[in-house]
């Protein structure tokens, strides 16, 4: 029982601090260091537990898992191909969105020609402009069409969020602010207990965050890789921080959306995708990576859609949960999902937002090194957020304009550097406004 003992630690730790900030009014240097100092060995001791405790696996599983391994470390931790994949159904005999004439265009065609350039100039596949309910320019490049099938990394995470919303508005689960322990009775008893749906939707379930190791027996290894990665998330994972107290991004906390949404409404988490999201918004389907044949879905990244279909995500959260005259989502949970946190400004539920403006922002915690992405402007909508996944697979939404900005594929050159900036604000500049519309405020 070492990961119950070191987070019943933790929690005991944690609970004292408060306990002697509200006795005393503060805790003084050496207290703190001592407290400090108590809580990141409990982290270490926490981490190299669960690291020694793996899973237990068939000899098949452990195999597959050593394969997969192999795989990701031969090419740089980057793994280019899922397997296995399984279909996710979509709306039947989905039409085209419409697409507005030259005289209905309220984009400048100068802006649009050169958003066009840019994107196709980042390895893009897919590039589209909606605003007003109608396509304002769609090009797909290297190939593709408006059919064609883009793995689109990260894009899974706010996918994972209208899931939960969705859930909620056929009453599966109650709200963003139920403990999770409803849905993982296995964590009653522990720290994870403190953790809420909406400390996974918005990377504070106190997990450890995303990072890289070569060590085939780390924990973000196995929960990547391995082909019964839901028991070993909910059994093995660590928490390295209180629930709700500290932002970590990470696919881990990501993949128990689809044990959540799996245990709550008794529907494998593709299926639930396809017949509850992308039917009703009249989006086609595709596919999504499974663990094993018949097992649990990644809702952490690496499913694949058409563009269309993320746009028409878009265009679900920019009507507020609205498609084709029925509420999918509860009202004002799209607003919720575009609030950042006090940990993390940037984030909100699975969506990136414009925030405070920062010159280079990244995926990992405020201040903390790791990659950081070039913004180099302030976005002209200071309400902008967007679905945002590895290589810059990107979904910009304006609600200001009511505007979508789409580009998905491959990764840009290193030169000249993608700016995440550039793109939107091309197309809010080159808006025709209207007598009576209402421009934007621009982030700050």
């Amino acid at each position: 029982m070492p990961s119950m003992l070191c987070e019943s630690i933790r929690c005991d730790c944690l609970r004292t601090t408060r306990q002697l900030a509200a006795s005393y009014g503060r805790i003084d240097m050496t207290g703190l260091r001592c407290l400090r100092f108590l809580l990141g060995a409990v982290a270490i001791f926490c981490t190299d537990s669960a690291m020694a405790r793996q899973a237990p696996a068939s000899d098949a599983d452990e195999a597959v898992y050593r394969e997969r391994f192999k795989a990701i470390m031969a090419n740089g931790g980057i793994l280019t191909s899922y397997s296995p994949m399984e279909p996710i159904a979509g709306a039947p005999g989905a039409s085209p969105l419409p697409t507005a004439s030259t005289a209905q265009l309220t984009v400048k065609p100068a802006a649009l020609d050169a958003a066009a350039t840019y994107a196709r100039a980042s390895n893009a596949r897919a590039f589209i402009v909606w605003r007003n309910g109608k396509v304002q320019r769609a090009e797909y490049f290297k190939g593709g069409d408006r059919s064609a099938q883009i793995v689109s990394k990260s894009l899974s995470k706010p996918l994972g969020a209208i899931a939960v919303g969705r859930a909620i508005a056929l009453g599966k689960i109650r709200s963003v602010d139920q403990p999770l322990t409803d849905f993982i009775p296995e964590w009653r008893g522990s720290a994870k207990a403190a953790m809420t749906v909406r400390h996974l939707l918005d990377m504070r379930s106190g997990l450890m965050e995303q990072a890289a190791s070569s060590d085939p027996d780390h924990p973000l290894n196995r929960a990547y890789l391995s082909p019964d990665h839901g028991a070993y998330l909910v059994a093995h994972y660590p928490l390295t921080h209180e629930p709700g107290s500290y932002y970590g991004y990470g696919n881990a906390t990501a993949e128990l959306v689809a044990v959540l949404i799996e245990r709550a409404t008794g529907i494998r988490y593709g299926e639930f995708i396809g017949k509850q999201v992308l039917a009703p918004i009249g989006a086609e389907g595709g596919e999504i990576w499974v663990d094993r044949s018949g097992g649990l879905a990644h809702s952490g990244c690496c499913m694949t859609l058409p563009a269309e279909s993320w746009l028409r995500l878009a265009v679900l959260l920019l009507d507020d949960g609205m498609a084709n005259g029925k509420r999918l989502l509860p009202k004002g949970y799209a607003a919720d999902m575009a609030h950042g946190t006090p940990q993390n400004p940037h984030y909100g539920m699975g969506l990136w937002v414009a925030g405070p403006y920062a010159n280079r922002r990244g995926f990992g915690a405020v201040g903390k090194p790791g990659p950081q992405v070039l913004h180099g402007e302030p976005y002209l909508d200071k309400d902008l957020f967007l679905f945002d996944g590895n290589s810059n697979q990107v979904v910009y939404v304006s609600p200001a304009t009511r505007t979508v900005v789409l580009r998905i594929g491959d990764s840009p050159a290193p030169t000249p550097e993608w700016d995440n900036s550039k793109l939107p604000n091309i197309i809010l500049r080159g808006i025709e406004w209207r007598r009576g519309e209402k421009r934007p405020q621009p982030q700050k």
